[in-house]
Order: C-alpha cells, then structure tokens, then sequence
C-alpha cells in the first residue's frame, strides 16, 4: 500500500494524549481512521485549532442542514481539484443525505445535481467564494436572502469554504490520499459488527 501523504504520520502512541484521545475516538464511530486525522497529527497545535474551527463550523446549530454543510465542502473541494476532500466527504454527504449518487453529481457538476433551487443558489455563491470572493457583492447576498437564507447562513456557508480552501490546499500539497472506505461508504449498507 502506498504511503497515506508524502510526510510521515506519527505512531498513536507518540502522540499527546488528547491528540491520541481523539483519534481513537473517530475510529471508534467510523471503524477507521480517516487519514487526515493521522497526516495533521504530526503537528498537535495545527491539528487541535483546525479542528477547533471544522467543530466550531460543522457541529454548530445552524440554519444548513448537517448535508447541506457538505454539499458546500463537496462543491468547492471538486473546483479545488482536491481528490482527498472530494472522497472523504463525498462518503459523509452520501451518508448524511441517503443519497448514494448524491456526491458524485455534485462533485462533476452540481449544476446538473438532484438539489433543490435553495442548495443550488448556496453552492453558487460557495464556489464564487472559492474561487472569485473579491467579485462578491450584494447581488450574492440578495440573491441567497431569496431562498431564505439569513446573514448568519451566509458567513457559515463563506466560512465552511474558507476552511476546506485551506484543507484542499494542504491535502493537494502533501498529496493526502483518501481512505480505501470512504469509497464506498453511503453506498453500500454499512457491515454489521
């Protein structure tokens, strides 16, 4: 198998205690650890404040649905051509939402996807702030206030985007490789321990 990034992970048993705590934590819901865990691990402080920021975003109460937030991770992390993030949560939309096509129409083209003209809007303006936030005007703003979406939507749906901007980045650059069970995961029925 090849290695999980081009940087060596650290062993479990090397790592800090909440650092290790959390890990085992994931893969004890999972039945895995997603290798982004293990690759951000070599450094306890970034691993502990870009997750801080991932809960503080994709565990909050908010008016997006738990599905909705990665449907917004799924769209920009495919304009960011980040193979890694595409698949993980790819696994985690499909799973969220029920929907086992559901990833990959977004992914290719969420234009085309089974969405509804409210998530269509929300995706146009997270893949505008992928890739063009300084063309963002009020015309954005008015037009996802049309579907409903309030102020505090719109900062979770910039915010959410500038997160994985920066995750897609660091998983191309490292080039992070998606765990073999992402594939399939909300795809198939989950085996029965």
């Amino acid at each position: 198998m090849s290695a999980i990034c081009r940087y060596p992970v650290p062993a479990l048993a090397d790592l800090p205690d909440d650092v290790r705590q959390r890990i085992l934590d994931v893969q004890e819901k999972a039945g895995f650890v997603p290798n982004v865990f293990l690759a951000l691990a070599r450094r306890p402080d970034e691993f502990r404040a870009f997750l801080a920021y991932h809960d503080a975003l994709l565990l909050r109460e908010s008016g997006l649905s738990k599905g909705e937030r990665e449907m917004i991770i799924v769209a920009t992390s495919a304009a960011n051509s980040c193979l890694y993030c595409v698949v993980a949560h790819g696994a985690i939309l499909r799973v969220y939402e029920k929907a086992p096509r559901l990833a990959d129409q977004i992914a290719t083209n969420y234009r085309k996807a089974d969405i509804t003209p409210r998530q269509r809007a929300m995706l146009d303006f997270a893949v505008k702030v992928c890739l063009n936030s300084a063309e963002v005007g009020e015309s954005d703003y008015g037009a996802l206030h049309a579907h409903g979406f309030s102020d505090e939507d719109i900062w979770d749906i910039c915010s959410i985007t500038a997160l994985f901007g920066l995750s897609n980045r660091l998983a191309n650059t490292i080039s992070l490789r998606p765990n073999d069970e992402f594939y399939l995961l909300g795809r198939v029925p989950r085996a029965k321990a």
